[in-house]
């Protein structure tokens, strides 16, 4: 799915101005902000995020469950503008209130005072959180990459996820299980005038609290964070997942995916192949300080 393609769909639901000029359009053209896993446009008051596939839509559910559930517990978060997703040529769509203007970028610590009250929640009522399933995403991305990539990357990516997922399994945590974000890094934090809010709810989960926390770790490894801004981040939450065990099999499973994550954009862009090959070609050869870059 390219902009155009999203924006089709948006003219679908009837969330496109040049369409409808209904009152929750109004005003300028629908605005991308971000195309990845979703397509994700500003409208008026509204965020819309448009999903890749109907294979997302019980995701979509959930999520728009989770912020009724986040909003209940007072945790700040995202809300919804409307409690079930639409399905649109066959693509799932939500709709979100529009959170005020940031007043700053968001830090990692930011995200550890959220963090800690996530991880003080019971399991929800009314529905099941998923395991957080990291690895699960790595064939249908591989399969979006088709012949984009090479057969012999994408089956050295099956070969790891194949080795890291029962590693990952059998790990003996250190913090109790439960509720995580699971994809807990600044950009899914907006800092507004009433403070840091959570945002992107996809990928909550029921799983090892370390999972929220290996994701700064590699940061600070993989993506040039600031070693000072991930101790600050540690001091804020009150311990580094470092110091345990288990952090190198959590770390090289989210590697993995990670890297098979950029693969379905390979088709259609060459920055994203490139950053694949980058990706792909340290883990081959075991370097676990190549520089990576956002994507």
């Amino acid at each position: 799915m390219d902009e155009a393609r999203a924006r089709e769909i948006l003219a679908a639901a009837g969330l496109s101005t040049s369409d409808t000029g209904g009152p929750a359009t109004d005003g300028p053209e629908p605005r991308l902000l971000a195309l990845g896993e979703n397509a994700v446009f500003a409208l008026g008051e509204l965020v819309v995020k448009i999903g890749r596939g109907a294979e997302l839509l019980p995701r979509a559910e959930r999520e728009l469950a989770l912020a009724d559930w986040l909003a209940a517990t007072d945790i700040p978060a995202v809300r919804s503008a409307e409690p079930k997703p639409r399905l649109v040529d066959g693509h799932p769509v939500t709709l979100w209130h529009r959170l005020p203007e940031a007043v700053r970028p968001a830090e990692p610590r930011d995200l550890a005072p959220l963090l800690r009250r996530i991880h003080a929640l019971p399991e929800p009522d009314g529905f099941t959180l998923p395991r957080r399933d990291l690895l699960g995403g790595v064939e249908r991305w591989l399969r979006l990459a088709g012949d984009a990539v090479a057969p012999a990357d994408a089956d050295f990516l099956r070969e790891r996820r194949d080795a890291f997922a029962p590693a990952a399994a059998a790990l003996t945590p250190h913090l109790t299980p439960g509720p995580i974000h699971g994809d807990a890094l600044p950009r899914n934090v907006h800092v507004g005038p009433d403070g840091p809010v959570l945002v992107d709810l996809e990928t909550f989960s029921s799983d090892l609290r370390e999972h929220d926390l290996v994701v700064l770790a590699l940061s600070r490894d993989r993506y040039g964070l600031d070693p000072a801004a991930h101790d600050a981040f540690t001091e804020a939450y009150g311990w580094d997942v470092r110091e345990w065990e288990g952090c190198a099999v959590l770390r090289g499973a989210r590697e993995t995916a990670s890297c098979a994550w950029v693969a379905q954009h390979a088709p259609t862009n060459p920055r994203a192949l490139a950053e694949f090959e980058r990706r792909v070609t340290s883990l081959r050869e075991g370097d676990p300080e190549v520089r990576w870059y956002p994507f």
